[in-house]
């Protein structure tokens, strides 16, 4: 069975059936067993967009660009909500991750489920390549991870987002980071236990950045003074066009929150790569002036 069958299964077929009748005519249709995680619509937002409280095609990609960006939503969606009619160069949006963001830092793609379809990323680096949560465990996406030099480290931002890390971590021999207050039962299975709130310095490079607030035991990774993984603590708002974090998906401790946001002042970046919300890019200067505002707004 070849990956384009196997993904045109999966895809395609059975999930006719459960098409919501909110998508637009056409080849690519989303199904009710969306859960809403947005990655279709960070993914291919020209095609997709939220119609009630789930995710639908308002428009058929009509160029190779834009069916490139739908299929790459296919392939990434979590519950395997996205199916597509007739003949498509799947093969292209299968291989197409880790997608790569800037410098060494790549989007992995293939969301999980039990992640509630969380971003995650890798970083490819002389002293051993990252994974920043984790990814499905999926065959393509691992042939391409071992042709980047594999996974040495897992650094895990925290409990929500773990997904396949167990798989991830047998595969490579790799070794994960967490904060111990979000370990919980996966104390003992956690090769490097982070405790506390201040910074600690992993290598030359990486900076891990306590976070109370979302949840107890909450990291942030700073990258080479540039890229800012924030898992669910903070990332860009549409709305305010500006840097974000709300109340409405902390679970934990909403001042520890407010507290965690005010700590990344004293740091720099330019790059925000959240686990759920939109990424942005931005000089230094812009983002501290987005993160002002974002503090002015919570408080």
């Amino acid at each position: 069975m070849t990956i384009w069958f196997y993904v045109s299964i999966i895809h395609f077929m059975a999930l006719t059936r459960l098409k919501r009748p909110e998508n637009v005519p056409g080849d690519f249709f989303v199904d009710s067993s969306c859960i809403d995680c947005d990655q279709c619509r960070q993914i291919a937002p020209d095609s997709f967009s939220r119609i009630g409280e789930q995710a639908a095609v308002y428009s058929q990609p009509s160029e190779r660009k834009t069916e490139f960006a739908a299929l790459k939503a296919l392939i990434t969606c979590p519950t395997a909500s996205i199916g597509v009619f007739g003949q498509h160069p799947i093969q292209d949006a299968v291989h197409a991750f880790p997608e790569l963001i800037q410098d060494e830092v790549y989007f992995c793609g293939y969301a999980a489920e039990s992640s509630f379809g969380a971003s995650s990323y890798l970083i490819v680096r002389p002293d051993g390549n990252v994974l920043v949560d984790s990814p499905r465990f999926a065959g393509p996406l691992v042939k391409k991870v071992e042709s980047l030099g594999g996974v040495r480290f897992i650094f895990l931002t925290h409990k929500d987002d773990v997904a396949d890390h167990q798989q991830w971590a047998s595969h490579f021999g790799t070794e994960r980071v967490m904060h111990m207050d979000d370990a919980g039962r996966m104390c003992g299975k956690i090769e490097h236990l982070i405790s506390g709130e201040m910074e600690v310095h992993f290598g030359e490079d990486l900076k891990i950045i306590p976070t109370p607030g979302h949840t107890r035991g909450h990291l942030a990774f700073l990258f080479k003074d540039k890229f800012l993984f924030t898992g669910d603590h903070l990332w860009w708002s549409p709305r305010y066009q500006s840097l974000h974090a709300s109340q409405a998906v902390c679970w934990y401790s909403w001042p520890e929150q407010i507290k965690s946001v005010m700590r990344l002042k004293n740091y720099i970046f330019e790059w925000v790569l959240p686990g759920h919300g939109l990424r942005i890019h931005a000089t230094r200067e812009q983002m501290q002036k987005y993160l002002n505002e974002c503090i002015n707004r919570i408080l």
